[in-house]
């Protein structure tokens, strides 16, 4: 019989969103009569915008016809979307990356997840807590040694320098799940540590197309020295809408470099290339031609229309739940409001209380890590109406 992979037995049971669909699934078998108001996971719920839809309606049309028609593609990307990439979301903000640092993927959750096949099992890892879970899932899936960097009220959210030497470093910001983020000041520290320890900083961006704040960096590169540290993940799903169509991209730059056991540098940008070949057979044309279209006139403008919307929804949760007592971080720069449970109640005892009593679905901070114990996240992704009406739920629940 085939031995498992004894490493996913320290997994948790069940991932937290799996457990929140289940019992969101019980109370809607046992009250079918209840209208559930779902701001728990962070998928969008405005449509895909026009200037995409007629990108990949004439893509479409192109595969119809044998000049059009697109068989395999590159693997990393069609130069077309790389170079959209680096001119929109790089070199407009003064940051030089080279087309062949761009790799087009099927979703940051994927890229941050399969990043670690590059990288030895005996890296020590440094996690923030609370964390996006596939940080530390996949982690531990592969046996690595995890080190904890607290993010709480008492040090601002803003996770201190690990005390001992780590190897690799997860950093997400603005943060999911707290909404907060670091200056270019805070961020410089990370840079700098990195590179007197030889660190490679693992950078999730997903989110900075909702920065509003002008000290908050878009990208860990306005930092710099940051190519010789960091890798960054960036994706179109909150930006765009793309959480059905699937598409990201990872910068692996040729200026990073990782090292073998008998200590010879080699390029990180080449080995995440042979392992994209290997592994990856590329992103659809048509959705890299959506894709493309969110860097045209037109695109920016619809999609910024967008990220109004669901960040008045944020300012709608956080500014409706302060007035009623509650303590709320996040919802400036971030489509996520993390809020401090009232009557120090449990995640989980906060969790089933609005779903049971008042049909709202948020989600549990606790979930996120022991650090997050006691908070409870929210997100912006729902209609204006649904938001507003499940923030009086809230409110009246609790007066």
């Amino acid at each position: 019989m085939s031995l498992i992979n004894q490493n996913f037995l320290e997994l948790e049971d069940s991932y937290l969103f799996s457990t929140i669909a289940k019992k969101v699934s019980k109370f809607t078998e046992e009250n079918p009569d209840k209208r559930i108001i779902k701001l728990g996971i962070g998928d969008v719920t405005r449509p895909i915008v026009p200037a995409c839809l007629e990108a990949m309606h004439k893509a479409v049309d192109e595969m119809g016809t044998e000049k059009g028609f697109k068989g395999y593609g590159p693997e990393q990307g069609y130069q077309f979307l790389r170079k959209a990439i680096t001119e929109n979301d790089y070199k407009a903000r003064n940051i030089n990356i080279e087309e062949d640092e761009v790799f087009v993927s099927d979703g940051a959750k994927c890229d941050c997840g399969n990043i670690v096949d590059i990288f030895s099992k005996d890296n020590k890892v440094a996690i923030t807590n609370p964390v996006y879970p596939v940080y530390l899932d996949t982690n531990i899936m592969s046996g690595r040694n995890v080190t904890y960097l607290k993010v709480m009220h008492e040090n601002n959210f803003q996770p201190e320098l690990p005390k001992e030497k780590v190897d690799l470093i997860y950093l997400c910001y603005p943060n999911n799940p707290t909404g907060t983020v670091l200056t270019k000041k805070e961020l410089e520290k990370w840079v700098k540590y990195a590179k007197e320890n030889k660190s490679v900083i693992l950078y999730d961006a997903a989110y900075e197309a909702f920065i509003s704040e002008e000290d908050v960096p878009h990208s860990i590169y306005e930092i710099e020295g940051a190519k010789e540290v960091a890798i960054e993940f960036k994706s179109f799903s909150k930006t765009a809408g793309f959480t059905g169509l699937r598409c990201a991209y990872v910068i692996v730059p040729k200026d990073l470099k990782g090292n073998t056991k008998t200590g010879e540098e080699m390029s990180l940008n080449k080995l995440w290339n042979r392992r994209t070949c290997t592994k990856f057979n590329g992103v659809s044309y048509i959705v890299q031609k959506a894709a493309e279209a969110t860097y045209s006139e037109e695109g920016k403008k619809q999609i910024k229309e967008n990220i109004k919307y669901y960040m008045n929804n944020a300012k709608i949760i956080r500014e409706g739940l302060e007035k009623a007592g509650f303590l709320c971080y996040g919802g400036v720069n971030s489509p996520y409001v993390w809020l401090k449970t009232p009557n120090e109640m449990k995640s989980w005892e906060f969790f089933d209380k609005l779903l049971n009593e008042i049909a709202v679905v948020g989600t549990p901070g606790v979930g996120f890590g022991d650090c997050g114990e006691g908070y409870f996240r929210l997100t912006a992704f729902g209609t204006k109406e649904a938001t507003e009406e499940a923030v009086s739920r809230i409110v009246d629940l609790f007066k």
